[in-house]
């Protein structure tokens, strides 16, 4: 029996095939380019197809599970990720199912998937209780509690980056919230602009009279070259993950606080420093207990966990 994950991103999707042991067997990356809408909609449903067109007689694919970069609707089968266009309400378990046939397809969060990924084959192997918390183009949070996955009332659960990390309200927040704004990839290209205004008479890297457009990822290169604007800029990203995690600490109690997504990365060896900016701020007993770790999955925690979405349906049916 094999599976079929399929992990779409703000600027990619990647499709897997998985054994029932979540072995990966074969992997395509796809990056989007200017796709919006229907165009990113094709891309999945013509990559269901070729899978399935292509998969061994004595080896089928037998379930679909797709991981989506915002909210997946489970009552609807619709989807809402702010970073493609035209996906404010996309049909996506509709136009799936309308090329997988009777192979079921299951929708999930990237958050949630990202945590699923991690309880199948990564650290979170034997918890009941964990977060994940992945920062790329944005932040979410997937939390483990109990042995299940907490989805909340509208399949929002996990939006951690609408936390609010400092006063007064700015209009800035309204789009993605105060945390994701400062602490998410493109919030630290955003933070570390704001600070080069800022400091008088800078004239490193990240100086807007580069007239350059830099990544998180220079961002990160010019802190280890000890770039003052960037030694600013994280140590203050440094601040918000702590406290975020604090947080999440001291409400769910977790045994494990994993971090991964794209900037970690770059970000994992900050991950003592965050630990130490979470002991000032979360419940003290709570914080003793917990371990915070980076992922163990390279970057597929989510595909990993959409392979393991794909699993827990074919479990489900032969239940009944």
């Amino acid at each position: 029996m094999s599976l079929l994950g399929i992990d779409l991103g703000g600027t990619k999707a990647a499709f897997a095939l998985f054994d029932d042991g979540g072995n990966l067997l074969q992997k395509d990356t796809y990056l989007l380019g200017k796709r919006k809408g229907s165009e990113v909609g094709s891309l999945i449903t013509s990559n269901i197809t070729r899978h399935l067109h292509a998969q061994d007689k004595s080896d089928p694919v037998k379930s679909v599970g797709i991981s989506v970069p915002g909210i997946s609707h489970s009552r609807q089968g619709t989807v809402w990720a702010p970073n493609i266009g035209e996906w404010e309400n996309y049909p996506l378990l509709k136009e799936a199912k309308s090329v997988s046939g009777d192979i079921p397809v299951t929708i999930d969060s990237d958050r949630a998937c990202s945590i699923l990924g991690e309880l199948w084959k990564g650290n979170a192997q034997g918890c009941l209780d964990a977060i994940f918390i992945t920062v790329g183009t944005g932040i979410g949070a997937g939390i483990l509690t109990s042995g299940e996955i907490l989805r909340g009332a509208s399949d929002i659960a996990g939006a951690v980056g609408w936390m609010g990390m400092k006063k007064p309200f700015l209009e800035k927040f309204r789009s993605c919230g105060c945390f994701e704004y400062y602490a998410s990839g493109t919030g630290i290209t955003r933070l570390a602009a704001e600070e080069a205004r800022e400091v008088k008479g800078y004239k490193g890297v990240l100086s807007p009279e580069n007239n350059k457009d830099y990544s998180c990822n220079d961002v990160f290169a010019a802190y280890e070259d000890g770039d003052p604007v960037a030694v600013r800029a994280i140590n203050q990203v440094v601040f918000y993950w702590g406290m975020a995690s604090a947080n999440l600490v001291s409400i769910f109690n977790p045994e494990k606080v994993i971090f991964g997504g794209g900037v970690f990365g770059p970000a994992r060896p900050l991950i003592p420093l965050i630990r130490k900016e979470a002991e000032n701020w979360a419940q003290p007993v709570s914080m003793k207990g917990v371990s915070f770790e980076a992922s163990s999955l390279s970057g597929d925690a989510a595909l990993i966990g959409a392979g393991c979405l794909a699993l827990r349906k074919v479990k489900e049916k032969k239940q009944f």
